[in-house]
């Protein structure tokens, strides 16, 4: 028991340090995308940058042998998590307001709870639905407060808003659908394959942006924050996010999506160009006390245990 309530701490510590970086990634990835680099060309460099880090840290970890099977299911894992997810979402972000997106992720969790039920068979406790939807009000809560007074900036299209929202229904159902796959691998092993798969199949629409891309006349601070996109955001984040999913239920993964929107409220308020109130600091309070209710609800596992007894 001491051990699992161990296992658990650290994968709540993991998501944290995820979304923590997920939450800076958006800003500095925002600017290098303002500064000569595509969307296009920031997911080909995030896939291709990732697979090779990933590789290089396989030398250095034990080799595991992967069914065939799996190689398979491991195809289909990446385009949901990573191909869909990340091109739906950046070219969504490219038609809609970031306000608009930042909304859209807040589905999320709720997706996740209801595949959960669906194809774990995970219980839809009250405490569960509740947290749920606490996180939901405090995230939108604080974007909304966040963004007010952009005027025509706040502004999104409705196919920008489906793709962003298809984006988190992707990674809704990769967290669900594939999680005994993520359990029988370690973290290095599944994301180098994983990355790799979506790296062939992003390179052939990608190819020719990438080609005409101004490379000498990008800036250094634009390389250095596609850097922290690639080594940060996706090499260090995908680590501690499949940790974290190892040892958590999806929904409890997925309602750390909204730490990110507070994370981003923090930098904004730390580079003087947003301002903390009253309104950041009830999101920030629902948020907390969404994600602890979900955690303390009780799962398939514990409700197996108490049967027993």
């Amino acid at each position: 028991m001491k051990k699992h309530v161990q296992m658990k701490w650290k994968g709540h510590i993991c998501m944290l340090l995820a979304c923590g970086i997920w939450g800076l990634m958006a800003p500095l990835g925002k600017d290098a995308m303002s500064n000569g680099v595509g969307g296009l060309e920031m997911v080909t460099f995030r896939v291709c940058g990732g697979a090779l880090c990933f590789w290089l840290a396989s030398i250095f970890t034990k080799g595991e042998e992967v069914k065939p099977k799996d190689m398979l299911m491991f195809f289909f894992a990446a385009m949901l998590s990573i191909v869909f997810n990340q091109c739906c979402y950046t070219i969504g972000l490219s038609i809609t307001s970031p306000v608009n997106a930042s909304i859209m992720t807040t589905v999320m969790p709720i997706i996740t709870m209801v595949l959960a039920a669906i194809f774990l068979r995970e219980p839809v406790t009250s405490k569960k639905v509740t947290g749920v939807f606490l996180g939901a009000i405090g995230a939108f809560v604080l974007i909304t407060s966040s963004h007010r007074g952009g005027g025509a900036a706040n502004e999104g299209k409705l196919t920008g808003d489906l793709l962003c929202l298809a984006a988190q229904l992707c990674f809704a159902v990769y967290l669900t659908v594939f999680k005994h796959l993520i359990s029988r691998y370690t973290v290095v092993t599944c994301m180098k394959w994983m990355i790799t798969y979506a790296a062939i199949v992003i390179l052939p629409f990608s190819y020719g942006r990438m080609a005409a891309l101004p490379w000498s006349a990008l800036t250094l601070t634009t390389w250095l924050e596609t850097a922290f996109v690639v080594v940060g955001g996706t090499f260090l984040a995908y680590i501690f996010m499949m940790t974290g999913q190892k040892e958590l239920r999806p929904t409890v993964v997925s309602m750390y999506n909204y730490v990110q929107p507070i994370v981003a409220c923090a930098v904004s308020v730390a580079t003087g160009l947003g301002a903390f109130g009253l309104w950041q600091s009830i999101a920030i309070v629902l948020v907390f006390t969404g994600v602890y209710l979900v955690t303390q609800s009780k799962s398939r596992r514990d409700l197996k245990m108490e049967r027993r007894r």
